[in-house]
């Protein structure tokens, strides 16, 4: 009896782990087939210059998604909208085309893209727009137009409009001697109000406050490669010191980075910092196989790439402005908010697989636990984005490699649970994580050099 309960308890074991395997590979390939960067929806940037009697505007923007009628609020990738289709044939219009079809379409967008002074809506006046020729379609190109319009009498400040079907707009005021005023709507609305003459008085506690949210932005749910490798710097072992080491040094050296870029001192182009974060987590993920804890060697190593990737927080920050007027506040409300994330990265990452770290004893209680984990990653992860999509919130493709992720991390730990030894969390979570994690980005950084 005791030999037929151990056989049936070993078939539910491996069914368990079979299956958890299973679930690491849809997973696996969920992230690996999603695009990167190709229809990823970016922000568009409005620099305004204001007189006593006009406004004009200058306004770069990616306006395929707007001609095809995408709503971009809150959308990661224009894959994700049901208009895809007419958005990749808008990006294969040559350039005159492209440019007849946003003309036709301004009378429209005019009630998406204003200014207002004293709660008057001010009309603006279309002028030149510039489109770039076709290059590769699967790549956003970045459309530049300029409006105008003539302002009422008297010195009532200006406000922009910005709708949030078109998504984010970082706004920059131009033409003062001094700094003037720069703000970004993460999703639409209105800017405060910019005065025509002189620069608006910008409160520095407010200044640092709204870029935390950019910050955190650009790590969740936008900084797929970012939060790969705080996972990766997660999985390296179950003890907190080397976790501090390795989190203290990436964050002091990209802190670095990120300040000496905004300032201008470094300049790196994207083409190389790009696939060397790819390299970077490739790094991380292939040593946490073959090392056994913290090397001497691991945190000096966090701290190069953390170079890298301050690199890489610069390229997002330089295209929203930072300007020189509370220069100091919004540089450390970004930064800050890029701590908030990668913190929120390894506390969701610890709360999945804490099950796994622990030893619970009894084989049955393991089972028991493994089968709610994988219930859980086969089950209630897909229930939870269906009740969002029945809500009206998009599970785009920024949102599904990160519902992959969890999906793989709870599968991972199911199958810890269903097997026994010492090794078991090594063994079932971190190593094929951290191998998952690599083969990530080394498609990455193929893609990103030779794609």
């Amino acid at each position: 009896m005791a030999i037929l309960q151990s056989n049936s308890g070993n078939r539910v074991t491996s069914g368990l782990r079979v299956s958890s395997l299973t679930a690491v590979l849809i997973c696996a390939l969920a992230m690996l087939s999603s695009p990167t960067s190709a229809h990823e929806v970016q922000p568009s940037v409005m620099d305004i210059t204001l007189s006593p009697t006009a406004a004009d505007l200058e306004v770069a923007a990616t306006v395929e998604p707007f001609l095809a009628g995408i709503d971009l609020d809150g959308l990661n990738d224009t894959n994700a909208s049901d208009r895809s289709d007419e958005n990749d044939r808008l990006r294969a219009l040559p350039p005159a085309e492209l440019e007849a079809a946003f003309r036709d379409a301004w009378p429209d967008l005019q009630s998406e893209i204003g200014l207002r002074v004293d709660g008057q809506d001010i009309p603006l006046e279309l002028g030149d727009v510039s489109v770039p020729e076709v290059g590769n379609v699967e790549l956003p190109r970045t459309t530049t137009f300029t409006a105008t319009a003539q302002l009422p009498e008297g010195d009532a400040p200006v406000v922009v409009t910005w709708d949030s079907r078109l998504g984010g707009v970082a706004v920059r005021q131009q033409g003062l001697k001094q700094e003037g005023y720069t703000a970004y709507l993460s999703s639409g609305g209105e800017t405060a109000e910019i005065p025509r003459e002189g620069a608006r008085d910008e409160n520095w506690a407010l200044s640092l406050l709204t870029y935390i949210p950019v910050g955190f932005e650009h790590i969740v749910p936008l900084g797929l490669d970012h939060i790969l490798f705080v996972l990766g710097l997660f999985f390296l072992s179950t003890q907190l010191r080397p976790l501090l080491w390795q989190v203290t040094a990436f964050t002091a050296a990209h802190t670095v980075t990120l300040a000496l870029a905004a300032l201008g001192i470094v300049t790196v182009p994207a083409a190389v910092v790009e696939p060397l974060i790819a390299a970077s987590i490739v790094y991380v993920g292939v040593e946490n196989v073959l090392s056994r804890g913290l090397s001497p060697w691991r945190p000096f190593i966090v701290l190069l790439f953390g170079l890298l990737h301050g690199l890489g927080f610069a390229s997002v920050l330089a295209e929203y402005g930072l300007g020189s007027q509370n220069f100091v506040a919004k540089l450390i409300g970004f930064n800050l908010g890029v701590e908030i994330g990668q913190l929120a990265v390894i506390a969701v990452g610890f709360i999945l697989v804490f099950a796994a770290m622990r030893e619970f004893g009894r084989a049955a209680e393991q089972r028991g636990r493994a089968a709610i984990y994988l219930a859980l990653a086969f089950i209630v992860v897909p229930a939870v984005f269906g009740l969002f999509a029945t809500f009206g919130i998009t599970l785009d493709g920024g949102l599904l490699p990160l519902a992959a992720l969890v999906a793989v991390l709870l599968g991972l730990t199911g199958a810890a649970l269903a097997s026994e030894g010492d090794e078991s969390y090594r063994q079932n979570v971190a190593n094929p994580a951290s191998i998952l994690i690599a083969l990530v980005g080394a498609y990455w950084f193929v893609e990103r050099v030779f794609l």
